[in-house]
């Protein structure tokens, strides 16, 4: 599980890149379809924060940004929606929540939960520890106050109650103003006031606190933040990449593959020289040295066996790119094929070039079609070659 807190001020949950992703199209179940029986609707996510389907801008930013990730990482963007919480699931805390479900072989499951918790968190954080957990917001102009507050006699404290003086003083300090007054009337009426902070009870006196009002210039905000929490169960969202990305050939249901992406692939190309050749060992070292400068992962391929059949094994393991070392590669000027793995096409490129382009594909900097329009391609029976 991974996990994310972005704090907000409670009054103003915008969000500064909000305008980034407002055309991003979802697919949302909202709890008003799953009450009514209906289908999940494809709307944008500024639509549906404008409309109030989701509550504020902050939590519709990081929906869109969850699923630009899951579908950057293989997620198929169809398999893909976000289903709110009903009111008898949400949490009694939570302003709104929803779920980022994958469709899998097992129905629809949670992937990536995204809530706004409001204070919660920080509001249970201080009742356990008596730590005020607050933040400060600068006022376009300052503001005149009125100030309630209990205000401790500490030397009194201090012998009275010896070390858990310093617990009741920082007690009294962060009470709200309406207990507060409801001490001052205590004391008033009864010359005492009886402070209860877990299982201790702390019998206090007229001499030992005074309540004390008046009006002060601030020229900073107190707000105790809410909380954004998109949280994201790592193993789940493997799962449904794996799923989504295991495929098998048109042409032959033998042949299978996995079309990870390219970003997270985990060996980005492989090099396969056409043979045993020893003419090809320098080009075979140049060209793994190029990659690794790059940093490009990749893996040398060999073995004995047709070019067809170890372009099936790469492929099995999810490597995106192959550059095939072939005699041509021998000639003037020296190049190398470029094949890649969904498509099975295949490209030209010059031998001092190949490793600059793999890596630009590897790292989303140019698509595969960006390179087939500017490199000659190169056709080859791929199906003939796994036979041989």
């Amino acid at each position: 599980m991974a996990e994310i807190e972005h704090f907000c001020d409670p009054k103003d949950k915008n969000h500064p890149k909000f305008e980034n992703v407002r055309d991003t199209e979802m697919l949302l179940y909202s709890a008003c379809n799953q009450m009514d029986g209906k289908p999940a609707e494809k709307v944008t996510i500024g639509d549906a924060v404008d409309k109030g389907l989701v509550a504020n801008e902050t939590l519709g930013y990081y929906m869109a940004r969850i699923q630009r990730f899951m579908v950057r990482c293989g997620v198929d963007p169809p398999r893909l929606r976000f289903r709110q919480h009903m009111a008898n699931e949400m949490a009694h805390y939570a302003c709104d929540c929803w779920d980022a479900e994958c469709l899998t072989s097992y129905g629809w499951i949670e992937c990536v939960g995204c809530a706004d918790r409001s204070a919660y968190d920080l509001t249970q954080h201080t009742g356990a520890t008596g730590v005020r957990l607050a933040a400060e917001k600068k006022l376009a102009e300052p503001q005149v106050v009125d100030v309630t507050e209990a205000t401790p006699n500490k030397g009194l404290l201090g012998k009275t109650f010896r070390k858990e003086a310093k617990t009741i003083t920082d007690a009294l300090a962060n009470l709200e103003v309406g207990s507060v007054e409801d001490l001052e009337k205590k004391l008033d009426a009864n010359g005492s006031y009886d402070l209860v902070l877990g299982e201790n009870k702390y019998t206090l006196t007229k001499d030992m606190v005074t309540v004390k009002k008046y009006q002060k210039t601030i020229h900073v905000e107190e707000i105790i933040p809410s909380v954004i929490e998109p949280s994201f169960g790592v193993g789940r969202i493997m799962y449904a990449i794996f799923e989504h990305n295991f495929k098998q050939r048109d042409n032959d249901e033998q042949r299978t593959y996995l079309s990870l992406p390219a970003t997270v692939a985990p060996l980005k190309c492989s090099v396969l020289p056409l043979s045993s050749n020893p003419e090809f060992a320098p080009f075979i070292k140049q060209i793994s040295a190029d990659l690794t400068r790059v940093d490009v992962s990749h893996k040398v391929d060999d073995s004995s066996g047709s070019i067809g059949r170890r372009y099936a094994r790469t492929d099995e393991i999810a490597i995106p790119y192959g550059i095939t070392i072939d005699f041509d590669t021998l000639k003037e000027p020296n190049s190398v094929t470029l094949r890649e793995r969904d498509s099975m096409g295949q490209v030209r490129i010059p031998v001092e070039e190949i490793a600059s382009v793999v890596h630009n594909l590897s790292y989303s900097k140019q698509s595969w079609s960006d390179i087939e329009s500017k490199y000659p391609k190169f056709e080859q029976q791929e199906s003939k070659a796994f036979h041989i």
